[in-house]
């Protein structure tokens, strides 16, 4: 058992659709640490409902007091929550920083496909990773390589179902959690059900698309990549400066237009978990039709997005986490957004206008650095859906919360380097600037009309 002095108390909220933040409490439990849970929803509950947890029913409004006066009163000395820009766990988060309370928020890794991120305070705009190359550098020098082998594969279907069930089940909440807010860009049950034409189409759809990829690269024009990134996505809600992500790909187009050479052409590609609510080839068509690029715009549905970065001239995005892949790649990478990795040596720092002309591809000896530090500070090698996975990222993740190495060696510069350029972005930082840009659910279909 932990001495009084050591022993600490650690508040988990929300965490993904799955039973991982248990674990990670089990683990913490086991080494002698009280943990504690706050459910939100009915998910919540039916996740993890044991002697530590607590349910809240209120509105949010209400929220930012009681999470105050639980810190306070049960002594809590960790935060750990899943997405920071949920607005539940946004306003904790600036709650727990006035009390002094260490916040810990995790993700989907940087290095996927099995890795998570686990960083002190948020992500993107508020994260503590370093933005300087020679820090970086600096601080990596004495860490080893990172093996990148997939050591805890999970198969899609096992996601999908987690995701799928965790939303659904929520459906209910109107009569045990009343005054939830999910904060859900669409409802559930249409993103679901606008899914299923999706999946049937599959094959057909990545039939087509790798015929076009390869005619694509045999016809040996220059092309540029435009991976598209799921509207519903926080990363670009809350991390980006679009309202929608149509207006980024019209901002791209009107770039491509003014300053690609003549022979270039740019490939439009559907995120691969595409919802198909939005008109992706309706807009692209009509952004075409206006900047007069018809012939030299395409739209990829399917198909592998290894293939098409792998033969490009440049990638481009807001702030996917493709950026990193494309990275390891060799491949020139623009963000548009605000992204951790978005940094010199790694991506192009030149203006949109330039990068057609002059893509910079990243530096070898800075992507290895910045993937060693990454790997060791704020990444954790499992996942939230198999045992093992779990199993393993919930070791690493407790021995971190309680050695106090989250962000650690070398990768915790405070304030968040990030938010001074977010906020001349117009990106949301506080909570209340979020509260201000939320779409919560008000039809079932929300689409870009330009």
């Amino acid at each position: 058992m932990k001495s009084s002095a050591e022993r600490r108390t650690i508040l988990f909220l929300q965490g993904p659709p799955s039973d991982f933040p248990c674990v990670i409490a089990d683990e913490l439990e086991a080494r002698g640490h009280r943990t504690l849970r706050v459910n939100l929803s009915l998910s919540d509950w039916l996740l993890w409902h044991d002697r530590r947890c607590t349910a809240f029913r209120g509105r949010l409004k209400a929220w930012p007091a009681f999470v105050r006066e639980f810190l306070q009163k049960n002594g809590v000395t960790d935060l750990v929550y899943y997405q920071d820009r949920f607005p539940y766990h946004s306003a904790a988060l600036e709650i727990a920083r006035d009390l002094g309370v260490t916040t810990i928020s995790y993700e989907n890794g940087y290095l996927r496909p099995d890795w998570i991120t686990v960083e002190r305070e948020g992500m993107s705009v508020r994260s503590l990773f370093p933005e300087d190359p020679v820090a970086i550098r600096e601080a990596a020098k004495a860490l080893p390589e990172v093996p990148m082998q997939v050591r805890y594969p999970h198969p899609f279907w096992l996601e999908a179902v987690h995701e799928v069930l965790f939303h659904l089940v929520n459906a209910f909440d109107f009569v045990f959690f009343p005054r939830f807010k999910q904060d859900k860009y669409y409802h559930p049950v249409f993103e679901y059900l606008s899914m299923i034409p999706r999946l049937v189409l599959a094959k057909r759809r990545n039939r087509h698309a790798n015929i076009l990829i390869a005619d694509l690269i045999e016809s040996g024009a220059p092309y540029f990549v435009f991976p598209l990134q799921l509207q519903s996505d926080y990363q670009l809600r809350y991390n980006a400066q679009y309202s929608h992500l149509a207006d980024a790909l019209e901002k791209v187009i009107a770039s491509f237009v003014k300053n690609a050479h003549a022979s270039a052409r740019l490939v439009v590609k559907v995120h691969p978990m595409d919802q198909g609510i939005e008109p992706w080839r309706r807009i692209l068509r009509k952004l075409a039709r206006k900047y007069d690029v018809k012939r030299r715009v395409y739209l990829v549905d399917g198909g592998r997005l290894v293939t098409l970065l792998q033969h490009t001239a440049g990638a481009l995005m807001v702030n996917s986490t493709t950026g990193l892949h494309a990275v390891r790649l060799g491949c020139p990478v623009k963000i548009l957004g605000i992204a951790v990795y978005d940094l010199p040596g790694i991506t192009c720092q030149l203006p949109l206008d330039l990068f057609w002309r002059e893509p910079q591809a990243p530096d070898t000896e800075t992507q290895n650095a910045v993937q060693r530090l990454m790997a060791h500070a704020i990444q954790v090698q499992g996942n939230f859906y198999t045992r093992e996975g779990k199993q393993a990222a919930a070791r690493e993740i407790a021995s971190r919360i309680e050695e106090r190495r989250v962000n650690e060696p070398g990768a915790c510069v405070q304030p968040a380097p990030r938010q001074e350029r977010a906020r001349a972005l117009g990106i949301p930082v506080s909570f209340s600037e979020e509260m201000e840009k939320r779409t919560p659910i008000s039809r079932w279909r929300r689409v870009w009309r330009g």
